[in-house]
């Protein structure tokens, strides 16, 4: 039985690590932490595996197992963490068992709620994209006939099997050393929104990020340059706390449309485009500072200056691959006033699906026009049940703007849409003195989904603003809602002088018009051989239909295709190469893996969905040992 002698080293905490001159101090949570000596004695002294010398097992170490650590070890091991550790119960278990039912009212209150996601990223694994999970565990309503694993059971599937309820970094710092010492998947959770699954995998120790919400607004100084207003933010804040902070501030900040998203998580992580990329760019733009638990165990801030690779490729190199994230410093913006536009159409007998489309090239047409001013909409185009046509803009957002600015600049579309008949509903333009104002009212909270799944593209401006390429783009995108799949998308730019930051940030964010996601639903019912009709289709037919139309562009990592082919140039271009150069440097054993992150592909898992998802709800293994690539 292996030695692990992690009480050893909890009493050894120490103060904040060195770290760039700031009037920022850590967060007590980060304050909590174990120092770089005690981790260094604890190595050295424990005669754990984290000393040894043997060749690492191919294969994660899983229930069952004779690896896997005992009962007693758990035990011990929550008791180093002061009873934090939680052995996962699927958040849909009380619908089952021998004295529950679906009627019961527990399990009732779960299916009422099951797209609130204020209410599902309270539970510790709960997670949205289920269906790479195995979907082995949702409210009966709701459980998939097309899987094998829906039999009327609940089973944990790809949930983690542990959890450590972070409130302290030397808890992530236990949680880190304790997973390396037993061979066991490692993966983070904040608030479970990404769409990839790359918060889950089973058999894993999973750490839980969501308490860490402590926040603060200062001003924010590095070797005596002023840098001014910035937010320190703890790795669980989301973005609507986030943004109360800024606006009781004075100042803006940069954050996504969904309200419960975490923003240092990986949302800024992956880039993260908000309704002001127009006019200041991605979240991954703003970040200052970053502090951050390695693979081994050691707690460290990033900067331009101390950690600066690891500092570059978490600004846009993808969430839950370099490092467990414990806060960020994020540059704040001035207080600026927001003109917004919501509205909704449907085609119908007056308004054909043709001058629909004849709308939506002439609203293309104008894209440049409206993105370089700043302006940044958010819309849906959707199938009706009666087989019309609907398109909601869920908010055109226009920065630094006034409602008569606004309404000038739009005119000349608008005539055109009356010309063709369209008929506008709920239409309303408001003006707010502030942006959180503005975001709070044309934002409402995101639903949780969980049966489907989605693709998408980069359409740049070379290919938008050009008359011919903008038609057979419009054409591919119509073709591929006529074959079922229905769009969010968003008409917005990266601000002049974007491409010159140096972060990890796909360069063809810096130069899209047009971000657009196709979307492919199906009900609980639907027969498996349709599900993966849908599924495959997505990947196989429609996604190419764009990429071809896109030739060098690439796609958003935390809102893309589950199998995007030739994934490393989609996400990350030409940076891959030096992205994977920092991953074998601070993470060479692959402790912090997820699907379709920098350095996943010397690794596999076991089974597959549908006949061509990989499952995480299987094992996880070595396909080779990684090399450095230029």
């Amino acid at each position: 039985m292996r030695s692990y002698h992690i009480l050893s080293i909890v009493s050894l905490l120490s103060g904040p690590t060195a770290r760039a001159t700031s009037v920022f101090d850590l967060f007590d949570f980060e304050k909590n932490h174990i120092s770089d000596e005690a981790l260094d004695s604890f190595v050295s002294t424990a005669g754990s595996c984290l000393t040894c010398a043997r060749r690492a097992p191919r294969c994660k170490t899983y229930p069952g197992d004779p690896d896997w650590p005992s009962d007693l070890t758990w035990k011990t091991f929550n008791t180093s963490l002061s009873g934090a550790l939680i052995a996962t119960i699927p958040e849909a278990a009380p619908c089952y068992g021998s004295n529950v039912s679906a009627i019961s009212p527990e399990c009732q209150f779960l299916t009422s709620s099951w797209d609130n996601s204020s209410f599902r990223v309270e539970d510790p694994t709960s997670i949205r994209a289920t269906l790479y999970q195995g979907q082995t565990c949702l409210p009966p309503s709701f459980a998939p006939s097309f899987l094998p694993t829906s039999n009327g059971s609940c089973t944990l599937g790809g949930y983690p099997s542990y959890t450590v309820n972070v409130t302290s970094v030397a808890q992530i710092q236990l949680a880190v050393r304790f997973a390396k010492a037993h061979n066991i998947r490692f993966v983070i959770k904040n608030t479970g929104h990404d769409f990839l699954g790359k918060s889950t995998g089973m058999g894993a120790l999973s750490v839980w990020t969501h308490r860490l919400k402590e926040k603060t607004f200062n001003f924010e100084r590095y070797d005596g340059e002023e840098i001014g207003p910035a937010l320190r933010l703890g790795a669980g804040v989301h973005v609507f706390e986030a943004y109360e902070l800024a606006q009781r501030h004075n100042v803006t900040v940069i954050g996504g449309e969904g309200k419960t998203v975490g923003i240092v998580g990986g949302y800024t992580q992956g880039g993260g485009h908000s309704p002001l990329s127009s006019l200041y760019g991605l979240s991954a733009d703003q970040v200052l500072s970053i502090s951050l638990v390695t693979a081994s165990g050691r707690f460290l801030t990033a900067n331009r200056t101390s950690h600066a690779d690891l500092f570059w490729a978490l600004r846009g190199g993808g969430g839950g691959t370099f490092a467990v994230v414990t806060s960020m410093v994020l540059k704040a913006h001035p207080q600026i006033k927001v003109t917004t536009m919501r509205y909704s159409i449907k085609t119908s007998p007056t308004f054909s699906q043709e001058n629909f489309w004849k709308a939506m090239a002439a609203y293309l047409d104008r894209f440049e026009e409206f993105a370089d001013k700043g302006y940044y909409s958010y819309f849906r185009i959707t199938h009706s049940s009666d087989g019309e046509i609907g398109h909601e803009m869920a908010s055109w957002v226009a920065p630094n703007t006034s409602i008569s600015e606004f309404r000038m600049s739009i005119a000349p579309l608008l005539s055109e849409w009356q010309a063709l008949g369209m008929p506008i509903e709920t239409f309303t333009i408001t003006e707010y003195d502030d942006f959180a104002s503005a975001w709070a009212a044309g934002f409402p909270q995101e639903p949780w989904t969980w049966n489907g799944r989605q693709a998408s593209r980069f359409f740049p401006r070379s290919v938008v603003a050009n008359a011919t390429s903008r038609a057979a783009s419009l054409a591919a995108i119509r073709a591929v809602f006529d074959a079922g799949a229905f769009f969010i998308m968003f008409n917005m730019r990266n601000p002049p002088g974007a491409a010159a930051i140096d972060n990890a940030v796909l360069p063809a964010w810096r130069d899209v018009l047009l971000f657009a996601i196709m979307v492919v639903t199906w009900k609980e019912t639907t027969p498996a051989p349709q599900v993966e009709a849908l599924s495959r289709n997505l990947t196989e037919v429609w996604n190419p239909m764009w990429r071809a139309l896109t030739p060098g562009s690439g796609t958003y990592l935390s809102e893309a295709d589950y199998l995007e082919p030739g994934w490393q140039e989609s996400f990350h271009g030409d940076k891959y190469g030096r992205l994977l150069r920092v991953k074998e440097k601070w993470d060479r054993e692959g402790l912090f893996w997820s699907h379709r992150a920098v350095g996943s592909e010397a690794w596999e898992e076991s089974e597959v969905l549908l006949g061509h998802l990989p499952s995480q709800n299987s094992r996880l293994c070595k396909r080779w040992e990684p090399t450095s690539i230029s």
